[in-house]
């Protein structure tokens, strides 16, 4: 057989069959409240949340800092408790969800504007806050569900203008009682975004919890420095707790102790 012949013989720009694999699929992690308060509007033990099969943004994980924070915000339901409640980098959304399950007045659970994390985020809230009623896809008949839902779910970016998620407060109202920030400190470059964002949308007597793990323990002085650099935009840090956990990656064990830690703070205006 000739060259000429081989090569007609079969499709020379084919990729094999299992060039393009599939994404991983989306996977379920089930939250076990520990503590239900007997004020919780919803009683529900259990959160199931759908977690996207892969993310470039890591929402494809349940952290230890969003698990860590549902159970201080279940602790401490006086925070949540017809409060407006903002999240940013909600990822699979657990704190959200926790507080609307507590009876907050309004959450907007916000994260990067990615279409498959938003859809998650929205999946999540439908199933574990409304009993899996879905949005309709009549934009009239879902405006009016939207406002009528005390959780809603925005895709956002830090530092953009406010409007995609003040809208959702009520007229005049463009701050919130509590802003939830579970493990976006890792972000160095955005932290003056996360700054500006806290302060401008943070009532004057109002709250930001931020909880994080230094997953990378050769930049844990990096990681601390956002509670000091937070006085630049008129924020001061309060560290409520530093505790330790099972880490969430098993990697050499010289780091463990570092990365076991799971920090958290209150941030209020100066």
């Amino acid at each position: 057989m000739s060259d000429t012949e081989s090569f007609y013989n079969g499709d020379l720009f084919a990729e094999p069959s299992d060039y393009y694999k599939p994404p991983p699929e989306p996977h379920f992690a089930t939250y076990v409240r520990e503590t239900v308060p007997e004020t919780s509007e919803n009683q529900s033990k259990e959160v199931k949340l759908r977690l996207v099969g892969s993310s470039p943004l890591w929402g494809h994980l349940l952290w230890n800092a969003g698990i860590y924070t549902a159970k201080h915000l279940d602790l401490h339901p006086e925070q949540v408790q017809g409060k407006y409640v903002l999240e940013l980098g909600a990822a699979g959304a657990l704190p959200s969800v926790i507080a609307g399950l507590l009876g907050a007045e309004k959450v907007v659970s916000t994260d990067y504007p990615d279409a498959d994390l938003i859809s998650n985020i929205q999946y999540n809230v439908d199933h574990n806050i409304y009993g899996g009623e879905e949005l309709s896809q009549d934009e009239e008949t879902r405006s009016k569900q939207i406002a009528e839902r005390k959780v809603v779910v925005e895709g956002y970016i830090w530092g953009n203008e406010y409007e995609p998620i003040v809208k959702h407060l009520p007229d005049g109202q463009k701050k919130f009682d509590l802003i939830i920030l579970s493990d976006l400190v890792f972000n160095h470059t955005e932290h003056q975004k996360l700054f500006k964002t806290t302060k401008d949308l943070l009532k004057d007597d109002g709250k930001a919890l931020v909880v994080f793990s230094p997953h990378r323990p050769w930049l844990l002085k990096e990681d601390l420095a956002f509670f000091d650099n937070c006085r630049e935009f008129g924020l001061k840090s309060e560290l409520i707790e530093l505790t330790h956990w099972k880490p969430m990656f098993d990697e050499d064990e010289e780091t463990v102790e570092i990365r076991s830690s799971i920090y958290a703070y209150y941030l209020t205006h100066c």
